[in-house]
């Protein structure tokens, strides 16, 4: 892993035009980089750029100091800026070699492996970034197969959601099914009752009719059965006065004859 953090320090003189001022800055630059004071050193890095705008070492070393300070995005932009700038073929194989590196510290895998290709078309024999151009294809294939993991367990979660939903609803239903079947039984129960009750009082009115002494349309009622019967007795009580009377009448009579 080492090969990973390794930067290349612009302490090699690229152009034969340099203002002192500038070399300055840069040698105080490339000291407290050395002793680990980074923002110190990107102080003098920077001071060196304002007396030399264009600067190509100030922006190189500025981009190696803010890359140990974990600033991997400035970096890279210091980095990309150099890539670009007219340079020998070494100077700009290191550029893209610090530019693939801090690609790298961002995760950034598909861009830190162009860089890595950039750094070798330019230098085929460093095995430094050979190195690392390798290790930066296995990382995106690590990152992959677990974006890959991701999204199908994500998949995986979805469809169990969706069968727990799915479940839910499925038995929510079958309890509002269960529920109005139960309602339902008890209506008809209650209906069934009631009809059962409705018919238990005709019965027992029919019957309470059926012990009343009906009269028929042939018979007469008590009373006037009484009455015929007196009437009866009335007729029978003046014939046998009236026969009575005839048979006195002609005792009578013969009785007054014989005399």
């Amino acid at each position: 892993m080492k090969h990973i953090i390794v930067l290349f320090l612009g302490s090699v003189v690229f152009s034969p035009v340099f203002s002192q001022a500038e070399r300055k800055h840069i040698r105080q630059g490339n000291g407290y980089y050395e002793e680990g004071e980074y923002k110190k050193a990107e102080e003098s890095y920077i001071e060196a750029m304002e007396k030399k705008p264009g600067s190509f070492e100030g922006a190189f070393n500025l981009g190696n100091v803010t890359y140990r300070q974990g600033r991997y995005e400035d970096a890279s932009n210091q980095f990309e800026l150099t890539a670009t700038k007219e340079a020998d073929k070494e100077a700009t194989a290191r550029s893209y070699h610090n530019l693939g590196n801090s690609l790298l510290q961002g995760k950034q895998y598909e861009k830190s492996i162009e860089a890595y290709k950039n750094a070798l078309r330019n230098d085929p024999s460093d095995n430094d970034t050979k190195y690392n151009l390798a290790y930066a294809q296995q990382m995106l294939a690590k990152q992959q197969k677990q974006e890959q993991e991701q999204e199908q367990n994500k998949d995986n979660k979805d469809q169990e959601e969706e069968k727990d939903k799915d479940k839910q609803e499925q038995e929510n239903k079958d309890k509002q099914d269960q529920k109005d079947q139960d309602q339902k039984d008890q209506d008809q129960k209650e209906q069934d009752q009631k009809e059962q009750q409705n018919k238990g009082e005709e019965e027992n009115k029919d019957k309470k009719q059926e012990g009343k002494e009906q009269p028929r349309p042939d018979q007469i009622s008590k009373e006037d059965a009484q009455r015929l019967l007196d009437a009866l007795k009335n007729d029978e009580q003046k014939l046998l006065e009236k026969l009575k009377k005839k048979k006195l009448k002609a005792t009578k009579m013969k009785i007054e004859k014989d005399w």
